[in-house]
């Protein structure tokens, strides 16, 4: 059956090939991102419908929410898949730190806009986590940001665990009203991933040696298609965590109950909403 799938950060990369192959498998895609040339580009080239957003400021957020409410009477996924890893620390005009920001504050602030309408849908929420959060991410609650002790790659796999910790209290908080959750690893992706970053991620995702043990857009994209078309409690369980569509090794602090709960109420805290 045909489903009303949106998906962020779908102007590049495996968001615009998972655009490309749900368009092709009969499903209303609607994608948003960054660059209107580029989105308008993929969104021309399927026949989708899309929206800009800039995931840099939150304004740009409730706008893109006020749309999606408007134009579309249910949502059937939505795939959190923006995203991106960045150099020096830095603020965005809402005062946040820009990898956190746009890798959490933002699509927690989507989802909660859209929450209406995702739970009357009975919809899935995904989001595009990534293996860094077992690898680099340590969540602090009074150091959310890294202030104390910030690199790129620490920034990163903080954001990214945050998505697994979204996933996991979202589950807990709006399953029993028919919502389903899930975070995913898409691998390390052969995409303009990075080149926005003056840190080492983006010489190491130029390099040609290290490019050839990376995979496709088109694999990457297998699994947020996977998900998106699946059934929660049948080919998927929702609240977890995949790699290769199986459940994936994860950062003990995403396991911490407590921790997600907590870390939900202070993000509701930040973005003044709850």
């Amino acid at each position: 059956m045909a489903r009303t799938i949106v998906i962020t950060g779908a102007s590049d990369g495996i968001g615009a090939e998972a655009a490309r192959t749900l368009h092709r498998n009969g499903h209303h895609v609607v994608i948003v991102g960054r660059m209107p040339q580029k989105t308008e580009a993929v969104a021309r080239e399927i026949g989708a419908d899309y929206h800009i957003a800039d995931y840099a400021r939150l304004d740009d957020v409730r706008r893109l929410a006020a749309e999606i409410n408007a134009a579309y009477p249910r949502i059937d996924v939505l795939a959190n898949n923006a995203g991106g890893v960045f150099g020096d620390r830095d603020k965005t005009v809402d005062g946040f730190e820009k990898t956190f920001q746009i890798n959490h504050l933002s699509p927690f602030l989507l989802t909660h806009l859209l929450s209406e309408k995702l739970i009357a849908s009975g919809a899935s929420v995904i989001q595009t986590s990534s293996v860094a959060a077992r690898l680099a991410g340590k969540l602090i609650m009074d150091d959310l940001e890294h202030e104390k002790d910030f690199t790129a790659m620490r920034a990163y796999g903080t954001a990214k665990l945050a998505n697994i910790l979204f996933t996991r209290e979202l589950h807990r908080r709006y399953h029993p009203q028919g919502v389903a959750a899930a975070a995913f690893h898409p691998g390390v992706v052969a995409t303009s991933f990075a080149s926005g970053s003056n840190s080492f991620f983006r010489t190491f995702y130029s390099l040609g040696l290290t490019r050839t043990f990376m995979v496709t857009p088109q694999k990457g994209a297998e699994q947020l298609v996977w998900l998106a078309e699946g059934t929660p409690g049948t080919d998927w369980v929702s609240g977890t965590y995949y790699e290769k569509k199986k459940p994936g090794r994860i950062n003990p602090q995403a396991l911490d109950d407590a921790l997600a709960r907590q870390f939900w109420d202070r993000s509701e805290q930040l973005l003044g909403i709850g």
